[in-house]
This record gives C-alpha cells, sequence and structure tokens, in this order.
C-alpha cells in the first residue's frame, strides 16, 4: 500500500477535494467549499491546509459562524442535497455559535459537514484560551453541545483516527435515509502532526445518489389501501424535491386522480397552476387543502416528517377511520403515526406505486370537488394579494408586489416570523425550487445568510430573501459578504416594529400584548431604526419604500443592479390572513386572573378535543 506523509489536516482536505457527484451530466467536487472563520484552534493546521487545496476546494469567509452554518445549508437543500458545504471554526464561541445552525439542519434533514477547532488531545497547555473545563470529565469540551445535534459526532485525538472517521462523515452526509449534520471536532494539535495516510484516501470517489426501492409487502399493503380508498389525499413534503420526483409525483397525481398537498419543504414540488395542487396544508394551510384532509381516508405522506404544522397538531385529519401511507427514505418517519410504512426513495416509491396501481382512479367526483376548492381558493387569496393604498400594507399584500413583480424562473425564501405563514398559503410557485423556506427549525436570522447559500448555488436564478426587522436586526452581517463576493441578493425587509407575529398569537391565547412590538417593550426611548442606512453600511444599494407602488417600482430598479439591494417598507403588525389555516396546539394556562381566560382555555380544550394521538 502506498502512502503520503501528511498532516491530518491536510489529509482531510485533500480527502474534502477528492469526493464527487455527477450534477447536470457534469462530474464535479462534493463539497462546494468551506466557510471560514480562522482563529487559534483552526488556523495553523486547517487554514494552512485549506490554502493548499483552494484551487480544488475554496475557501468563503463570512461574518458569524452561524450565518456561514446557514449559508452551508441552504447552499445543500437548493442543490436538493447532492452537494454540500463545509463549516470550519475556533474551539470556543465559534464553535457553539455552531449549534443553532446544527439543530436548523437536524430537523431539516440536510447535509453539512461542521469542522470546529478543539482543545489538545496532549492536553500539555490544558486550559488553552476558550476552553470549557468540566471538573467531573476531563473529556468534554465545547463541542460536545453539538453531539445532540449532529447525526454523526466524532472528535479526532489522533490523526490515524481521520481515515474511518472521514469514511464514516462522507457516508452519513450522502445516504438520504441518514444525512444531516456531521461533526468532526479537530484537536487543534492533532491537526498539525503528521501521518502516513493510504493514498488510495485521496483518489477521486464518485457518488451517485442511493434509491431503496420499496419492500414488496409494504408496497403490496400501500397499493390495497389506495386501490379501496374513496377520498384518497396526497401529502408531498421536502422528499419529493431532494429525490427529484416531482416529475413522478405530477404523472402519479394525473393519473390516478388525486389531489396533492404541500408542506412548507415540499412547496414548489408541482406548480401552482397544476389543477390537482391544493397548496398549503396544515396550520398555514389552504382552505382546499385542510377541507380535503379533514375528510380523506387514506393519506400518502411522501418525503415529509408530518410535524405538528402539517398535521394541525395531529387534529386536522378529521375522518376516525382513516389510514396514513408513509413513504419515506428514512424509516423512522415513515413508520410514525402507526402509518403504513412504505420505505423507499420517493421517487422510486412514486413510479412503483403507479405502476401497481395500473388503471386505478381515485372516484371522479372527489377529484373533480377538489379542482373546483382550489379554484374557489384562488380567488379568495388573490383578495387578499391584491394591491391597495392602505398606508401600512398586510405581509399578504406585500407578497402581492412582489409576485406581480417576480418570474417564473426566480427563487423566494424565507424563515421565521410571519412570513412562513403567508407565503405558504399565498406565495405561487411555479418552478421547482422557486420556494424556498425553513420552517422545520424556524430559524430567525436563516434568511440573508441562506440567501447566500442559494445564490451560490443558483447564480443564474434572482434570489428573493423576504424577512422581518425581528429578522434583520438579529442577524445581518452576511449583506457585507454578499457584497464581498458579487453574489447579488433582493432582500425586502417587512418592519412592522417589532415581532408582529409572535404578537398576534400572544393575543390569540389570553395573553396581553407585551414583549414583543418595539413599543410594548420596556424602553426609555423608542429608536427610529434606520434599516436602509445600515443595509447601505454594508455595501448594499438599500432604500425605504412607502405603499406598494412604490415597492413595485423598487423591485424592477433592483432586478437591473448587479450588486445586493435591500427594499425596507413599513406593514401592518396586527393583520394576518385569517382565510385558510388550521387549529396549532399552543397551550393556554388553565388558570390566570386576566379577564375572558376561562373562554379561551374552553375553546382550547374544545380544539385539543379532535388530536387523534397515535393513531
Amino acid at each position: 500500500m502506498t502512502t503520503i506523509r501528511l498532516t491530518m489536516a491536510q489529509a482531510l482536505a485533500r480527502a474534502m477535494a477528492a469526493q464527487l457527484c455527477v450534477e447536470n451530466g457534469q462530474t464535479v467536487p462534493v463539497f462546494a467549499g468551506v466557510w471560514a472563520i480562522f482563529g487559534h484552534g483552526n488556523v495553523a493546521g486547517f487554514g494552512e491546509a485549506l490554502h493548499s487545496v483552494r484551487d480544488r476546494l475554496p475557501t468563503f469567509r463570512g461574518h458569524n459562524e452561524q450565518a456561514m452554518a446557514h449559508a452551508a445549508i441552504a447552499y445543500a437543500k437548493a442543490k436538493r442535497c447532492q452537494r454540500m458545504m463545509a463549516v470550519t471554526t475556533s474551539i470556543g464561541p465559534g464553535a457553539t455559535n455552531l449549534v443553532t445552525a446544527a439543530a436548523l439542519a437536524h430537523v431539516n434533514r440536510l447535509p453539512v459537514l461542521l469542522l470546529p477547532g478543539d482543545v489538545f488531545a496532549t492536553r500539555r497547555p490544558d486550559p488553552v484560551l476558550q476552553q470549557i473545563e468540566n471538573e467531573s470529565d476531563a473529556t468534554v469540551s465545547a463541542n460536545d453541545c453539538l453531539r445532540p445535534v449532529s447525526r454523526y459526532f466524532d472528535r479526532i485525538t489522533r490523526p490515524e483516527q481521520l481515515i474511518p472517521a472521514f469514511a464514516r462523515a462522507v457516508q452519513v452526509l450522502m445516504d438520504p435515509g441518514a444525512r444531516g449534520p456531521v461533526t468532526l471536532a479537530l484537536c487543534q494539535d492533532v491537526q498539525t502532526e503528521a501521518y502516513e495516510y493510504p493514498s488510495h484516501m485521496f483518489e477521486p470517489r464518485i457518488w451517485t445518489q442511493r434509491r431503496p426501492p420499496p419492500d414488496a409487502g409494504e408496497l403490496g399493503e400501500s397499493v390495497r389501501l389506495l386501490r379501496e380508498a374513496k377520498r384518497p389525499l396526497v401529502i408531498a413534503g421536502g422528499g419529493v424535491l431532494y429525490s427529484r420526483a416531482e416529475a413522478a409525483l405530477l404523472a402519479f397525481c394525473r393519473a390516478h386522480g388525486v389531489p396533492m398537498c404541500e408542506t412548507q419543504a415540499g412547496k414548489s414540488s408541482l406548480p401552482w397552476s397544476e389543477d390537482l395542487n391544493m397548496g398549503a396544508i396544515g396550520v398555514t394551510g389552504t382552505q382546499a387543502a385542510n377541507a380535503l384532509a379533514a375528510e380523506a381516508d387514506v393519506i400518502l405522506a411522501v418525503g415529509t416528517r408530518l410535524a405538528d404544522f402539517t398535521t394541525g397538531s395531529w387534529a386536522l385529519f378529521g375522518d376516525p377511520t382513516r389510514h396514513l401511507i408513509g413513504l419515506n427514505v428514512t424509516a423512522f418517519d415513515a413508520g410514525k403515526h402507526r402509518a403504513q410504512p412504505l420505505a423507499a426513495d420517493a421517487l422510486v416509491g412514486l413510479e412503483s406505486l403507479g405502476a401497481a396501481l395500473a388503471q386505478w382512479r381515485a372516484p371522479s367526483d372527489w377529484t373533480a370537488r377538489a379542482v373546483a376548492s382550489r379554484t374557489a381558493w384562488l380567488s379568495v387569496a388573490a383578495a387578499y394579494t391584491a394591491a391597495s393604498d392602505t398606508a401600512l400594507p398586510t405581509d399578504a399584500q406585500v407578497l402581492g408586489a412582489v409576485q406581480r413583480q417576480a418570474q417564473p424562473n426566480d427563487i423566494v425564501m424565507s424563515a421565521a416570523g410571519g412570513l412562513p405563514g403567508e407565503m405558504h398559503k399565498l406565495w405561487l410557485a411555479e418552478e421547482p425550487g422557486g420556494y424556498h423556506m425553513e420552517y422545520g427549525f424556524s430559524t430567525m436570522g436563516y434568511e440573508i445568510a441562506g440567501g447566500l447559500g442559494v445564490k451560490l448555488a443558483e447564480p443564474g436564478r434572482e434570489v428573493f430573501v423576504l424577512l422581518g426587522d425581528g429578522s434583520y436586526l438579529m442577524m445581518n452581517s452576511e449583506i457585507a459578504t454578499s457584497v464581498m463576493m458579487g453574489l447579488k441578493l433582493t432582500i425586502v425587509v417587512l418592519d412592522n416594529g417589532g415581532f408582529g407575529c409572535i404578537n398576534r398569537l400572544q393575543k390569540a391565547t389570553g395573553g396581553a400584548a407585551f414583549n414583543n412590538l418595539l413599543a410594548d417593550a420596556v424602553h426609555e426611548v423608542l429608536p427610529e431604526i434606520d434599516i436602509a442606512g445600515h443595509a447601505r453600511a454594508l455595501g448594499a444599494l438599500a432604500e425605504k419604500v412607502a405603499g406598494l407602488a412604490a415597492l413595485e417600482a423598487a423591485l424592477v430598479r433592483a432586478r437591473a443592479q448587479t450588486r445586493t439591494c435591500v427594499l425596507v417598507i413599513d406593514t401592518d403588525p396586527q393583520t394576518g390572513t385569517d382565510a385558510g389555516g388550521a387549529w396549532w396546539d399552543v397551550a393556554v394556562p388553565e388558570v390566570s386572573d386576566r379577564d375572558g381566560m376561562e373562554l379561551i382555555r374552553a375553546r382550547y380544550l374544545a380544539a385539543r378535543a379532535a388530536q387523534r394521538i397515535g393513531n
């Protein structure tokens, strides 16, 4: 066996650069780059190693470790999980800044390789700067906080440990049923230690997408349930897009007359113009989708975790005899809530179901009713997004303005607050991947950094980042990175003076308006925050607009620019789209001295009675 003498960090960088995949007929690197903020825990070791492979594995500099990880995760999501990025940090706050992003990736089943520096394996200089000491366990470091939010975790305390650890890391990252965040904690002294690594570790390896077929027994039972269905419904989750199964889904629904609805991650699986697309389901769902879900007797859930927003906290599916089929590449998700599991790749699973069902079709009256419901909903939704000359437009009206200026190939993205609910219901996505929403972890601050990752993945498409002033103030530094890297974003900030979404939820559950809007928080001076001025200071082109017409004109100007543009508009914090939607289980206090709380608690208990736990 031939070997190459390298430091552990050099071996890691070279091995990463050797991982390849095929994209659009071209062989390309699996790892599109490494986001890095260097410190004493990674600059001398991994930093030197990255410099030596910078022609094959580029290094990008961000301004916040969490934001860099958000960008990396958004890149992987936009690339349908076939390509990804890595993030390296120092050992202290840089490493702990990764935890929120790792949790986001874990919840959403998205691959990212996290490479935080770690303490000295030899312990000679302990405690080093930024080291966390545990008096009862000397093996613990700050990186241990990444264990519960990693699909695979390893600490490299010897240079030869990298050989099996890296192989396992890439296996997890590329496995559709296991993927998620992987953490390799790199002890800073070990990064610089040399070892005779086997040369095969650095030979090019081409990874292909694994597509496990369904088990014959599970397939047969799923076909039986569908053949007996009178009111079948498909729920499309993110797994449809990650499997590139949107064409198979469209063919299945059309061939069998089955209406389809979308989760946040699954939105854009089918074009909005498709008659069988009922749109969003669940708490942020459309009237069309939720009315069908309430009566469906067989629900085929494809590539979804069936989280509470999708299921209306498990109170949405009203037929007590209904059956659930879980088509999912992950067996854990396929069998949730006593579902008939169909553990398989979404594309292969849909094709197998379609072939086995042959000429079977859902009852024509059910299909016709679905199409009519969809038409009615689109009319209702159009009224919410229509132009208006109101002084403070709603989020829905701002969405309408952006939609009117968007083109079919554009990408719109967001994450937290009130916008995901409005966008899930109201945005009309035409092309796959044109809707990018992080709502599994609902992470404020993902938006701008995530937009950067999306633009890296899709440089030829216009990327619209929509967010509130709360998210903007929480994390905005990657505006400067987007300008620095020449990655143009169009950022629309809806300024409602605080956390308007939670303020509405607070009042709906009987609470007083308190600590959410800036006006309701403790303050001596209510600040006049100049978001546009701040964005200009970060290098962006920016303006504040008054009204929807001015916003649309500004969007036209922004499209013509080559630099990131930030458009700020004041919006109404009190008004959301009240049409559509389903109940969400947010517990209401059992006792309170507030007037009216008893009635709100009684309504809560009445709604909770519809929940079906475990059946």
